[in-house]
């Protein structure tokens, strides 16, 4: 019988998901992939989203960019958006504009899939048919992206616990830089729109705890 493969992205470990390919005799191998989360075939490599990490994506402006560096990399690009669409934070014209966005100008192919295990079956069936039917095995292809300083500054605030994509923008175009937003007493904090006191001190507290050795 033979042994189908997927590359799995180091990074991408949802358990629900691996464990079910691996159910399914799936061989895993992981990696740092500079592109995707999933490559099936050396021509389909998958990038999976969370409904609310698509719409995050779309607002701090990855999504374009992540699309433009799957398809100079792959053939057959494709974007699974996982889980329920019941509510939705962006205005229903700006999706539909931006999935019209990635047929028309990425040529992303998107599929949806109501949790992990939708997912894991899709990439299976995806591994299965390339890999049996036509021979083509996964290969790890593309260029890893380089950060701009705006996006090293959203993804620093982005570490922080209860700071999205959103927040972080709105904070960095409050405070300006990284270090004054670090240098931010609770009050502060709390003239953000969407931080009430709870939250500040708890970002407060966690920008300002000294590092347990």
């Amino acid at each position: 019988m033979q042994a189908f493969r997927v590359i799995v992205d180091n990074r991408e470990r949802n358990p629900g998901i691996l464990e079910r390919l691996s159910e399914a005799g799936i061989s895993l191998d992981f990696a740092q992939l500079p592109v995707g989360d999933y490559i099936v075939s050396d021509r389909i490599c998958i990038e999976r989203k969370t409904v609310e990490d698509f719409e995050n994506s779309i607002i701090d402006n990855r999504l374009f960019d992540q699309m433009e560096r799957l398809k100079a990399s792959f053939e057959k690009p494709i974007l699974i958006i996982e889980g329920e669409e019941s509510h939705h934070r962006l205005n229903g014209n700006v999706i539909i504009g931006a999935i019209l966005k990635l047929y028309a100008d990425y040529n992303v192919q998107m599929l949806r899939s109501d949790g992990p295990a939708g997912t894991a079956d899709m990439l299976s069936r995806f591994a299965q048919r390339e890999q049996a039917g036509e021979k083509r095995l996964p290969r790890i292809m593309g260029i890893k992206k380089a950060y701009s300083t705006r996006q090293w500054q959203m993804l620093i605030l982005g570490a922080v616990p209860g700071i999205g994509p959103s927040l972080a923008s709105r904070l960095l175009l409050h405070f300006g830089t990284v270090r004054n937003v670090a240098n931010a007493d609770v009050d502060s904090l709390t003239e953000i729109d969407k931080i009430g006191s709870k939250k500040a001190e708890r970002i407060y507290g966690i920008l300002n705890a000294e590092f347990e050795r």
